[in-house]
């Protein structure tokens, strides 16, 4: 017998969605709007002056190698990071997932990176690694392996990246495991007494009935790398050096409030928001037949 919830006043689930509705008009369409509106001027570095010019932003940006550059670096820092982190995570999941002893503490310890604001993520990584002081970078040094990456790009990109799937990581871990621990035991057990391997029944029972969580943590890592990442990228990088980590979300930030082109930092903003959007529609259109629900 199905039950549904009835409300005796017809003004009180409108209430109860009310903050919620007013947290995404204030902190998503408003400053949405705010972006579109100001992508199509040009305005002086205070806000005094402004002409409406169409999509001449726009135009700007389409023209210029370096916008091109970034978008090309983002694809391929967000393709790594999502890869990277799901794979990771996956794995630490499906061994915390076991009976051990001191199972719950592991859990703790892989859940607590979650807990670092990505800032303070990208302050620690740059720590470890910094050329100087950094004893992981002595490390390497040791064995004959030189990382430095305020003067090496490629080092530079790797890092972020790496900073990056950490601070993500127990955001994927918890949900695997919740994924895991919802599998039918007796699933796996009857494949067990059939004759399956532990990898026959990873690959042919937990990992298709894990690809709800998969698809949706994908979609999570895919606007995490595009957006969530600032902060890692500000107190490690800041692009650099030269163009090798200046990916979309900070040139937007560098462009507006560094070079004071405000009406081209809105353009890259929407341009940013629009390829979000577009990649998980195509992620929902798609990937998601795929998902065995």
């Amino acid at each position: 017998m199905e039950k549904r919830v009835t409300f005796n006043e017809r003004w009180l689930p409108y209430l109860l969605v009310a903050p919620q509705i007013v947290i995404t008009l204030v902190f998503f369409f408003w400053p949405s709007g705010e972006a579109i509106w100001q992508s199509v001027l040009v305005e002086d570095a205070f806000g005094g002056n402004s002409k409406f010019v169409w999509f001449e932003n726009f135009s700007h940006l389409f023209s210029d190698p370096n916008y091109f550059a970034s978008a090309r670096l983002t694809l391929v820092f967000s393709a790594l990071v999502a890869s990277l982190g799901l794979a990771a995570s996956l794995l630490l999941a499906v061994m915390a997932d076991r009976v051990i002893r001191g199972a719950s503490a592991y859990k703790t310890i892989l859940v607590w990176p979650y807990a670092v604001a990505p800032a303070v993520a990208g302050v620690l990584w740059g720590f470890l690694f910094n050329p100087s002081v950094g004893v992981v970078a002595w490390a390497l040094s040791v064995i004959g392996i030189e990382f430095n990456y305020v003067i090496n790009g490629n080092q530079a990109l790797l890092l972020i990246v790496l900073a990056a799937v950490w601070n993500q990581i127990s955001y994927n871990f918890l949900f695997f495991l919740a994924g895991l621990q919802s599998i039918p035991k007796s699933l796996i057990e009857a494949a067990a007494i059939d004759g399956a391997g532990p990898g026959r029944r990873f690959w042919d029972i937990v990992f298709p009935l894990l690809s709800p969580t998969g698809f949706f943590l994908l979609v999570i890592n895919i606007i995490y790398a595009f957006f969530g990442t600032f902060g890692i990228v500000g107190s490690l990088t800041q692009g650099g050096p030269g163009q090798s980590t200046n990916i979309l979300v900070w040139k937007v930030y560098n462009d507006g409030f560094r070079g004071q082109d405000l009406g081209g930092s809105s353009a890259q903003s929407v341009i940013l928001m629009a390829v979000v959007i577009l990649l998980t529609f195509v992620q929902f259109r798609f990937i998601e037949r795929r998902v065995h629900y």
